[in-house]
């Protein structure tokens, strides 16, 4: 059977983009080992039914962003339950395997690791204790060490060997978020943002307390023209030590905010953005007020030149439970949809006017705007037979993908002591500055034969 890519998923310049919004799955062992007896399964084959039955109207979904809370403690096999049923829902809702898109939540950190090492312990508690005006130093310090720079990742390590496959590992200081570009209509590139708001989580293999958590200014927005920015983190700027600079640095630079955490279902509008909460998939049975809730998000270009703007509508979808379907949540004016239109910072996909000293003589700009030119390699590696690229290299051996790496130049004897979601990511990337993609399409496709 020949394999999906993205082209199969394509949509035609014009057609909306349709986003499925969920987080705080919480596949959890041993329950999710055994599906038939895990009490939780239940209510994600519920969530699969409701979306398969109402992309039937919307039509296919473009792209499943999950904020968060994937597993429950960070266990591999928690992973693996995980990855099936994403490919599961994929496939219910018309999404291309290619087009998940994960970011870590404090479910993500494996607190045995925390616990078990001193080194990270002390790493952490040496951001967490610095002076506000000091702290960023200190990240920065103790990430230009090798060795507690790799401790306060540790703990990421299960998640970014699911997350690898999705392009959406994370790692060192200049990896610390990803960023993947989907192309709307109408010339419109909408930019995803992953940002990792776990680097303090579990410390001393405790609950994370509201306001002690740390972004930091290495994980940064940039705005662009002709881009509309997303991003996605698992907790709200509430949970931050940092809290005003990340709420300002998100409700400036992004068009769309993705939160998960606080199991509560939310939307919030403003002139210049849309902020979702998605409640949970599974958030606990015992929790006070406890329901199952995602999100469906759709994205369009109205408009033309500089009056360009971005259409959104919303449908948010609790879980109610007797009897046991998915409800649209309501406005306050009891619309089942809930509709924002902002205005898209950034026109340069027109020729500028030109002036004269007689007269003002305007050259009209070009009827179809093209695309936002990549400058950024990273953000590029979203383009859609790169994103499928990705996902077969990682399909291979380590033995082939260790080859084809090695046969191109793309990493060297010693980067084999680097962990593989680190060290392809890194080798994936600089092929993507060298103009090597094809050359790793060829060798992948060579393998895939054998």
């Amino acid at each position: 059977m020949k394999s999906a890519t993205f082209l199969d998923f394509a949509f035609p310049s014009g057609k909306a983009m349709l986003l499925l919004h969920i987080s705080d799955i919480h596949f959890r062992t041993p329950d999710c080992l055994t599906p038939d007896m895990d009490p939780e399964g239940p209510f994600r084959t519920l969530l699969m039914r409701d979306v398969r039955e109402r992309v039937r109207t919307l039509g296919d979904v473009d792209a499943i962003l999950v904020t968060g809370d994937i597993a429950f403690k960070g266990h591999p096999d928690e992973y693996k339950a995980a990855y099936a049923w994403l490919m599961d829902l994929a496939k219910a809702c018309g999404c291309s395997l290619e087009r998940i898109f994960v970011v870590p939540g404090n479910h993500e950190v494996d607190r045995n690791i925390i616990t078990a090492s001193p080194a990270i312990g002390n790493a952490q508690k040496s951001i967490a204790w610095a002076e506000p005006e000091k702290r960023e130093r200190e990240l920065r310090t103790q990430f230009s060490n090798a060795q507690t720079g790799a401790s306060l990742l540790a703990p990421l390590a299960a998640y970014n060997d699911f997350a690898k496959v999705f392009d959406c590992q994370v790692y060192s200081p200049d990896r610390l978020f990803w960023k993947q570009d989907l192309e709307l209509n109408d010339g419109v590139v909408l930019r995803l943002y992953g940002l990792t708001s776990t680097l303090l989580s579990g410390m001393g293999g405790q609950d994370d307390e509201r306001g002690k958590l740390y972004l930091s200014p290495l994980q940064v927005l940039h705005p662009a023209d002709d881009v509309v920015n997303l991003v996605m983190i698992h907790h709200p700027p509430d949970w931050f030590t940092d809290e005003q600079e990340v709420d300002d640095m998100v409700k400036n630079r992004a068009v769309i905010h993705l939160f998960g955490h606080k199991h509560l279902q939310r939307v919030a509008t403003d002139d210049g953005y849309m902020r979702f909460s998605a409640g949970a998939v599974n958030p606990d049975r015992q929790e006070k007020g406890w329901e199952p809730g995602y999100n469906l998000i759709n994205l369009q270009v109205v408009g033309g030149g500089p009056e360009r703007a971005l259409e959104i509508e919303a449908h948010l979808l609790a879980l109610q439970s007797s009897p046991e379907r998915f409800n649209p949540r309501r406005t306050r004016g009891d619309k089942e949809v809930f509709r924002h239109t902002i205005s898209i910072p950034g026109y340069a996909s027109a020729v500028a006017p030109v002036r004269t000293q007689a007269a003002a003589v305007a050259v009209p700009a070009a009827p179809t705007p093209t695309p936002a030119v990549h400058d950024d390699v990273e953000a590029s590696m979203g383009e859609e037979h790169t994103r499928n690229l990705i996902f077969r290299f990682w399909k291979l051996t380590g033995s082939q993908r260790r080859a084809i790496a090695l046969g191109l130049g793309l990493i060297q004897e010693q980067d084999l002591a680097i962990p593989e979601p680190e060290r392809y990511r890194r080798a994936l990337l600089l092929a993507g500055e060298r103009g090597l993609l094809d050359q790793v399409a060829n060798e992948i496709a060579k393998r895939e034969t054998r």
